[in-house]
């Protein structure tokens, strides 16, 4: 997500590309990445209390000519993005600390140094406020895929007094009139299925709230994305107190440990750079 502000923050053709934005930090090693163009030197440009990562562009990465690209070569997009993200991930890490940052949008440019100084006086107190938000905490993502539907699928249905009644009268027809009714115990089982899907996702991210601060529901990623033949049926964005990190870990590997039976796996990455925690 990250700060998505009209006028300078979007989509203009310039000359400095903008990747994140933190708070002054003493000792930070230099960016070895290179920029969004594979070639530029990442650099810092100090501001009072903040430092805006950018380097150099030579390519446009005005909104059309970025939708023309993405049209025409989805490669050269996911190289792009690719760069984009290797840079922030970068900024954020001294040593085994995750710094706190403003993750920007892939494509925020600006003209010149002048106009992004213009930008972060103007938001320059909002900024702050979103800084201070996440100051000494990370994003989290926690993934649940559903390996063995067949396995929840039983478990449902065994547990399920509905779908045992409607087994019991089907059992009990003649042939012809028991074939309908399977028609109906089919409806009534995937209607079964769905709602204690919808039941186990919601205890299991509530769950891991408790050791978190704030927490988002993110859109459930396509096979395509994920490169995995089971489907994603949770996907929640966790932002946890750097102290906290380590509870939450254990907390996961253990409800991974009794989902599994059901038929789930249930994996955590992180830190973050915070998309999901950083918009104003």
């Amino acid at each position: 997500m990250g700060i998505t502000n009209k006028n300078e923050w979007n989509d203009r053709m310039g000359e400095l590309y903008l990747y994140c934005l933190r708070e002054k930090t003493e000792g930070a090693p230099t960016i070895s990445a290179k920029g969004i163009d594979g070639r530029e030197e990442v650099f810092i440009i100090p501001y009072q209390e903040l430092e805006a990562i950018v380097s150099n562009s030579s390519e446009g990465f005005a909104s059309e000519e970025i939708r023309k690209k993405a049209q025409e070569d989805i490669s050269w997009i996911k190289e792009k993005a690719l760069a984009h993200e290797r840079v922030i991930e970068e900024a954020m890490s001294k040593g085994n600390k995750a710094l706190s940052l403003i993750p920007m949008r892939f494509g925020t440019v600006f003209k010149d140094r002048m106009s992004i100084e213009n930008a972060l006086n103007r938001d320059y107190s909002m900024i702050r406020e979103v800084l201070n938000r996440i100051n000494r905490k990370q994003e989290w993502s926690a993934k649940v895929y559903l390996k063995n539907k067949e396995l929840f699928e039983q478990r449902v249905k065994a547990a399920n007094e509905v779908i045992k009644q409607k087994e019991e009268e089907i059992s009990s027809l003649p042939e012809g009139m028991a074939f309908f009714m399977e028609e109906e115990l089919k409806e009534a089982v995937s209607k079964e299925v769905n709602k204690e899907l919808d039941n186990t996702m919601h205890v299991l991210s509530e769950s891991l709230k408790k050791h978190a601060v704030d927490s988002i529901k993110c859109k459930n990623l396509e096979r395509e994305l994920t490169g995995r033949k089971e489907p994603m049926v949770l996907n929640i964005a966790y932002l946890i107190l750097d102290e906290k990190v380590e509870d939450f870990k254990r907390a996961v590997e253990d409800l991974n440990q009794n989902i599994q039976t059901k038929g789930f796996s249930l994996e955590y990455s992180g830190p973050w750079p915070a998309y999901n925690f950083t918009s104003y």
